[in-house]
């Protein structure tokens, strides 16, 4: 006989009392109306029980035997035989137990539990938790409630069924399922058998939600530091705010302290550093960095910003860091904005300084600070015609070079005419002013002085389109055809002092400009004309850019007087022609590349091409060649490329023919199983003109728990584009926090 019993409900409208049907007769059941009432989330909800054979043994106490099952809101329990005790809910279950509640599935051969608090015990469970596919098996379980469960004497892995390449065996593990933290104690962890590692306590995640706890320890060594540990510590404080707190004890030089602390809110985000070594033994000083980022809306268009950073020496970064980007920093920025945004018109005040780190192989000049900076811009349109308005003071100090302020205006108007939806013309006006006041350190005795030029372009267009198929594929084909007059007159302006202009680039981006020049202090002068040829290759459904072909020049009427550079290189009439060619030639190839040809001489000056092959996640090929003449020759080749099933391999090499030395060399080799992941890498770059430094990186990596070793994976995703970490876990959670 097998029947279904609200027990709950049963036991309310009656008192149970044990009946006896004879064989082949039917209990029929009247239709409760109130079932149709579903109870509310927060509601006690009855329980339900189906069993082969149900018998009452006393008026509280009920039997169930054969194929059990006893459910509630979201709480299953299957066994071979349940006692279940109607008044305080207590239940008992024996034979092949299972438990399944709230993401997590236990099974052993004994359970009591008391379905209304959920307060229980377990016997020799094996236990599944959903939220990462982990699993487990332990003396007992203690259930306080249907989100936080204490197993004791515990081995737990996220390795599946069959494979036990890691175990984390502790004397006592917490599960909180609320949290979605584990907390061990009495911790080790064994790989392949082997203990590996060893804590009194430690905490790990179940998702990807931030939480506190010690991270994986950081083992590496370097030419410089010797052989090193890091022990990070990771402070959630507050869903908007964590820290990080870093011990880094290193053989050669001593223990440094590396904090991190970083915070978002709605008006505000920002994130500051302070790491130090009080005593480097190699240097017999202290060394110290602080850093503070921070952005805040004030409000009613106003913003405030600022960026200060402080090292102790100008070796810090190539002595004590690892990563290329670092090692390379010259100048460190220190500065603060406020700035407000009107709508059609802004403004910005700053003060700016600089810290400069030099390499005494290849001493650089200090920046000039900006103490203060103000701003001012404007765009609005009347009467279809746009109005605009570029404004700048600028107070510049230095400790040997002349100082001076500068102040700019620029009002402009321009009328943008549009024939056709394809064609376009839109002249354009503007008047820059400048006056310079000098001061300190004018050895050269140069006057204050005014500037004026009139500016005027004109910019025209058309785009033409037409349909074309490829191979049974739809794409639209475009060209359009460009051309840019600008014409400014010749001004003398040796007087007038150079603060902070630098010749711009020549490329696609800078020839359609007014200025030949970055910053203020230069006003190239210019009767010329830009013509350009842009054809591009459109996918007709979604409008996605596959490849791009442009070429351009421009031709001046007359030779340019005003030049930052050497007169043989400015003074001709025709300027190099630019070609550019980039997009996706195939779904698994890419080109990137530019070159720059002088007419004038019937030579090459500039070559960059970059090639990528990626026919998926985990298989990339980058090659490059970079080459400027007299100046750069590079070649540039990384790869992350599957060996076979488990194995890969990461390398780059980048060369410079030029100077017939290494830039950067990186080779490393990754292993990956099903649920962890071992990495080697070596690393060797240039940290200044005449050094190089070498970095080894091995890491394992314990997936869903902890990483042990030093980290590679900055470093490969920095040297190889497209690099894939293989073994990330899918998204199971929506968590908006800071990490």
């Amino acid at each position: 006989m097998h029947f279904r019993l609200n027990l709950v409900a049963f036991s309310l409208l009656y008192t149970f009392m044990p009946v006896v049907y004879a064989e082949g007769e039917v209990l029929l059941l009247k239709l409760d109306r109130t079932f149709m009432n579903l109870p509310k989330g927060d509601e006690e909800t009855p329980a339900f029980i189906s069993a082969q054979r149900v018998e009452g043994q006393t008026e509280n106490q009920i039997v169930a035997s054969g194929e059990v099952e006893v459910r509630k809101r979201g709480q299953a329990i299957f066994a071979d035989r349940v006692v279940y005790q109607q008044v305080s809910q207590e239940l008992v279950a024996d034979g092949t137990v299972r438990v399944e509640q709230n993401g997590i599935k236990m099974q052993g051969p004994h359970v009591k539990l008391n379905l209304d608090t959920n307060i229980g015990d377990m016997t020799k469970p094996a236990f599944q938790l959903a939220a990462n596919n982990s699993r487990g098996s332990a003396d007992i379980l203690h259930m306080e409630g249907r989100q936080k469960y204490t197993v004791q004497n515990v081995a737990y892995t996220i390795c599946p069924i069959g494979n036990d390449d890691w175990m984390l065996k502790a004397s006592q593990l917490e599960i909180d399922s609320a949290r979605q933290v584990g907390v061990a104690r009495n911790a080790r962890v064994e790989f392949l058998g082997v203990p590996i590692l060893y804590m009194p306590w430690m905490d790990f995640s179940l998702s990807d939600k931030r939480q506190s706890g010690f991270l994986g320890p950081v083992f590496g060594s370097t030419a410089r530091s010797g052989t090193e540990v890091t022990l990070p510590y990771y402070w959630n404080i507050a869903p908007n705010i964590d820290a990080t707190i870093a011990p880094r004890a290193m053989v050669k030089r001593g223990l440094m302290l590396n904090n991190e602390l970083r915070y978002i809110n709605k008006n505000y985000a920002g994130e500051a550093h302070v790491d130090i070594l009080p005593n480097d033994a190699l240097t017999d000083s202290m060394r110290l960095r602080t850093s503070l980022k921070h952005v805040q809306n004030l409000g009613n268009g106003f913003n405030a910003s600022t960026n200060f950073n402080y090292v102790s020496d100008h070796t810090y970064f190539r002595d004590l860091s690892n990563t290329i980007s670092s090692t390379s920093l010259t100048n460190l920025v220190r500065e603060g904005v406020l700035s407000y945004s009107g709508g059609w018109w802004n403004a910005a005040a700053r003060m700016q300084s600089y810290q400069t780190l030099q390499d005494p192989a290849a001493p650089v000049i200090e920046p000039y600070r900006r103490l203060p900076q103000i701003t001012l811009g404007a765009l609005r349109p009347v009467a279809g015609a746009n109005m605009a308005f570029t404004g700048e003071f600028v107070s510049f100090s230095h400790p040997t070079a002349v100082n001076g302020q500068r102040l700019v205006m620029y009002p402009s108007i321009s009328y943008p005419l549009i024939a056709t939806p394809s064609f376009y013309v839109t002249p354009k006006f503007g008047v820059h002013y400048t006056h310079y006041s000098l001061g300190a350190n004018n050895l050269g005795a140069l006057p204050d002085t005014n500037r004026t030029l009139p500016i005027v372009s004109l910019d025209s267009g058309v785009v033409l389109e037409r349909d074309w198929d490829v191979d049974g594929k739809n794409y639209v084909q475009t060209l359009e055809p460009r051309a840019y007059f600008l014409y400014i007159p010749y001004r003398n302006q040796n007087l007038i002092p150079n603060f902070d202009t630098a010749q711009a680039d020549f490329n696609f981006a800078q020839m359609f400009t007014e200025n030949r020049f970055f910053g203020s202090d230069r006003i190239g002068d210019a009767k010329q004309v830009t013509l350009s040829l842009t054809s591009r290759l459109l996918e007709a459904n979604t409008g996605a850019e596959r490849l791009r072909v442009a070429i351009g020049q421009r031709y001046s009427f007359k030779t340019p007087q005003v030049n930052l550079v050497s007169p043989e290189v400015a003074t001709n009439n025709k300027s190099d022609i630019l070609l550019a060619i980039l997009g996706r030639i195939t779904p698994k190839w890419s080109l990137n590349s530019a070159f720059q040809y002088n007419p004038n001489q019937a030579r090459e000056e500039k070559l960059n091409v970059g090639a990528r092959y990626q026919p998926e996640s985990g298989k990339v090929l980058n090659l490059g060649y970079r080459f400027t003449r007299d100046s750069l020759r590079q070649v540039d080749i990384s790869t992350q490329w599957p060996l076979s099933r488990h194995w890969s391999v990461m390398a780059r090499w980048n060369y410079s023919l030029q100077d017939n030395r290494i830039l950067e060399l990186l080779t490393g080799l990754e292993y990956n199983e099903s649920c962890w992941t071992t990495r080697l890498v070596i690393q060797r770059f240039a940290t200044a003109t005449n050094e190089l430094s070498t970095g080894i990186f091995a890491q394992l990596e314990l997936n869903g728990l902890i990483r042990v070793g030093s980290d590679p994976l900055n470093a490969l995703r920095q040297s190889i584009a497209g690099f894939t970490k293989l073994n990330q876990p899918p998204v199971v959670s929506s968590d908006q926090g800071l990490r």
